[in-house]
């Protein structure tokens, strides 16, 4: 099964430092019934992207608990074995959790497909959205759109032997 894991720069510098994504479980997106369900559609691909999607705006949660670091999103295409990412039927439903997955980890990096990461030009767009994301979590409108706006940067794909040109001089 291919999960995309959110991250954030340092965040995958540890894991090129570690060699592991996660310390287990961890939770990462995946094509899970709910996600086929809410999307409304069969195609592979638009559901994969649908829960690279995903995992982009977990990467934007995670970056809001980074004051002052870099404000790209992360997010790791890693392939896993079907029994290692299982999704809450409890919160299959729930809209927050379309696409989540628990995977088991740790994870080795080495098993990674790819690596997507914001453009530096995307960074003025998702810092604000990440400064918007409490008021829009609160039901604002306004600051939804913001959130919303970082979607319009699409993740750049990246080869995993990119990595350390990725993290060069966050200590990875």
């Amino acid at each position: 099964m291919r999960v995309y894991v959110p991250l954030t720069l340092p965040g995958l510098a540890e894991a090129y430092k570690t060699g592991e994504l996660g310390d287990g479980p961890f939770i990462a997106y995946a094509v899970t019934p709910a996600l086929r369900e809410w999307y409304l559609s069969d195609d592979i691909e638009e559901l994969e992207y649908a829960a690279l999607n995903r995992a982009a705006l977990a990467s934007l949660r995670l970056l809001a608990g980074e004051p002052g670091g870099v404000r790209r999103r992360v997010v790791v295409a890693v392939d896993v074995a079907d029994r290692d990412a299982v999704a809450d039927p409890d919160r299959g439903l729930d809209p927050a959790a379309l696409g989540e997955v628990r995977v088991a980890g740790p994870v080795p990096l080495a098993k990674a497909a790819a690596v997507h990461v914001d453009s530096v030009e995307a960074e003025g767009e998702v810092g604000e959205a990440v400064d918007a994301l409490g008021a829009a979590d609160q039901g604002d409108d306004d600051a939804q759109f913001i959130v919303d706006g970082a979607d319009d940067h699409e993740l750049l794909w990246y080869a995993t032997q990119e990595i350390p040109n990725l993290v060069g001089g966050l200590g990875g």
